[in-house]
């Protein structure tokens, strides 16, 4: 990743770096609901790319083009910009920001949870103790997961990725 330093924030070097020791590389898991992945790069999301033979500096381009601006996770605080990022990429970007959302409420901040980092989410965020919103933010991740592990319970799956997830949560 030394050459992409030239290319990308320092703020999003780090976030990128912890998704990708996050998802690792290739993985194709029928029991998955991610599906075939690389880097956290899915099939079901980019069908004409080889998935299979991502290279880690597609993926990092991928994440900044994509995900990063896309989503606006560099206008939020860095560590929450991060956490947000991360989650985004293991659940869906519009189930992560209503996560940020509802953790912004939690700590008294009145955003609407519509899954979209606007300009109320920004400012509510820059405006929130840190430390609280991150604490809140790992809360509605877990809450998220755990609810995801009941629904694939009650369809009789099994619900094998819950304890990564809740780590993933409260890391």
């Amino acid at each position: 990743m030394a050459d992409a330093a030239a290319h990308y924030p320092v703020e999003f070097l780090a976030a990128v770096a912890r998704v990708l020791r996050d998802e690792g590389g290739y993985v194709n898991n029928p029991d998955d609901p991610g599906g075939e992945t690389n880097y956290g790069i899915s099939k079901r999301s980019y069908p004409d790319l080889d998935i299979a033979h991502l290279t880690r500096e597609q993926a990092i381009e991928i994440y900044f083009r994509d995900w990063w601006r896309k989503f606006r996770f560099g206008e939020l605080p860095s560590g929450i910009a991060a956490k947000a990022f991360d989650l985004a990429v293991n659940m869906g970007a519009g189930a992560a920001v209503r996560c940020l959302q509802r953790a912004l409420r939690a700590c008294g901040r009145l955003v609407a949870e519509d899954g979209v980092i606007g300009d109320a989410t920004i400012v509510a965020a820059l405006d929130c103790a840190p430390a609280a919103l991150m604490a809140a933010l790992r809360s509605e991740a877990a809450g998220y997961y755990r609810a995801l592990a009941t629904a694939a319970r009650l369809e009789g799956r099994n619900d094998e990725f819950l304890r990564g997830w809740l780590n993933r949560a409260y890391e």
